[in-house]
């Protein structure tokens, strides 16, 4: 099944989500008139790993409901939180809690179940943060933002390097034209988790090479339970390959590899940056595909238009073993990730901590513009402080699902195997339909999305 095509078009649907000094555009007057030192009550949904590190960000609220598929991890949690009801599987938590019993839901599960614990919150206009990447496929994506815009309620996607200073910087260097205009973008990460060769793995130091699904049936942990786990993905046997979560990703069954994990934080900045929308084409390259593996390496070419009065942009995405040319040709510091942007003055690299302009002689004494970007309150705080005020965050779902769905659209094309052209108003692939099979998944028999 399709989205409602009679949704907003992407740059339309760009527009509505824009927010103002104000607040969010269609966000409920009462909320705007909350004080901030009001505590929300809020359902946590993963507890373990990042669930962990979420719930300790937003300690000093009103924690009403806890739900882990882990049992540890959710009487973990428990501990902390006594008074919270707790729940193994977040369907019988959204049945059991009355609208009155929470404002807002933190999720923190396999990207496999993102969708799944996020929109029955947006269907109930419920605050949300959810941990990137936001969905596990393109249509999922589409079917969240679409959902957050109809409940104008404050969202986030956990992209947590957004709130850094050293984004806001280069964001500042390049919308003030410090390097010109900008028409190419390469972004590169070491990470190496995925199917690979025994020589690269061995290489590469990757313990966790894996060739093919194993058939070893493995004891499940007593503290586990693998069917809600497996939720919606194919049913499969429990082995020791899945988890932890530097293991599970790389299955397309349950995850989209390193390019929607790493793709969250590092193309965030030149989507930012260069108020990027659905790119026109993507063309990727790497080993063969392999049926149920990620890749550890691959390339993966957007090919974005004119927006704004800046010049059509390709925007390059490398991983593993795959580098920019300016990298390979030691033009560039060696930096192991990193995101370069070439204008038509010189080039800026920047990371998560610093950045450059380039070549270094030809900015000798430039002088950075005056920050205009506001520093950042934190990343959770800036949604806790939404949710209470209706101030706006900077990684709402309007932003997050469309950075989201070009993410997943890489590995699309990667799967494919061939240039895909993308029609992002009517979510096709008109060169290619066949490749649209891998814009969204069956689900398995109980779970239902929409």
């Amino acid at each position: 099944m399709q989205p409602n095509l009679s949704s907003p078009t992407r740059r339309e649907f760009v527009r509505q989500t824009t927010f103002t000094a104000a607040g969010l555009l269609g966000f409920p007057a009462l909320l705007r008139s909350q004080s901030p030192n009001n505590l929300l009550n809020v359902a946590v949904i993963g507890c373990g790993g990042r669930g962990a590190a979420n719930l300790g960000s937003i300690a000093g609220e009103n924690i009403v409901a806890l739900c882990d598929v882990n049992e540890l991890s959710l009487s973990g949690a428990a501990k902390r939180y006594p008074d919270a009801k707790q729940f193994r599987d977040f369907r019988k938590m959204y049945d059991t809690l009355k609208d009155g019993e929470f404002d807002a839901v933190v999720v923190s599960t396999t990207e496999h179940t993102h969708a799944f614990a996020t929109l029955p919150a947006l269907l109930r206009k419920k605050h949300v943060y959810c941990e990137k990447p936001l969905t596990r496929d393109v249509y999922e994506a589409r079917i969240v933002t679409e959902a957050a815009l109809k409940a104008g309620v404050a969202t986030q996607m956990g992209t947590q390097i957004h709130a850094g200073t050293n984004y806001r910087r280069v964001v500042e260097l390049i919308q003030g034209r410090a390097i010109g205009a900008v028409k190419e973008v390469h972004v590169w990460v070491n990470r190496t988790w995925g199917w690979q060769s025994d020589a690269d793995a061995k290489a590469n130091g990757d313990r966790f090479s894996t060739q093919e699904r194993p058939t070893e049936v493995d004891p499940v942990p007593p503290e586990l339970d693998w069917d809600l786990w497996i939720g919606p993905a194919p049913w499969r046997p429990f082995n020791s390959i899945y988890i932890p979560g530097n293991k599970w990703y790389r299955w397309w069954d349950f995850g989209n590899g390193t390019m929607s994990d790493l793709g969250s934080h590092w193309n965030d900045l030149p989507f930012w940056a260069l108020n990027l929308d659905a790119p026109l084409s993507i063309e990727a390259s790497g080993p063969p595909p392999h049926p149920e593996l990620a890749p550890a390496s691959m390339s993966a070419a957007y090919q974005y238009g004119p927006r704004d009065g800046r010049p059509a942009v390709k925007v390059v995405w490398h991983q593993g073993s795959h580098k920019p040319p300016q990298w390979e040709q030691k033009e560039i510091p060696q930096w192991p990730s990193g995101v370069l942007f070439v204008g038509e003055k010189g080039m800026l690299l920047a990371d998560y901590g610093k950045h450059l302009l380039l070549p270094e002689k030809d900015f000798a004494g430039f002088v950075p513009p005056s920050p205009t970007l506001p520093d950042s309150i934190g990343h959770h705080k800036e949604w806790l402080h939404a949710c209470k005020t209706g101030a706006p965050t900077t990684c709402n779902f309007g932003y997050s699902g469309r950075l989201t769905e070009a993410n997943h659209l890489g590995n699309v094309a990667f799967r494919a195997g061939k240039k895909i052209e993308w029609d992002a108003k009517n979510m096709r692939i008109p060169n290619a339909p066949d490749a649209e099979r891998f814009l969204r998944r069956e689900y398995r028999s109980g779970w239902k999305l929409v």
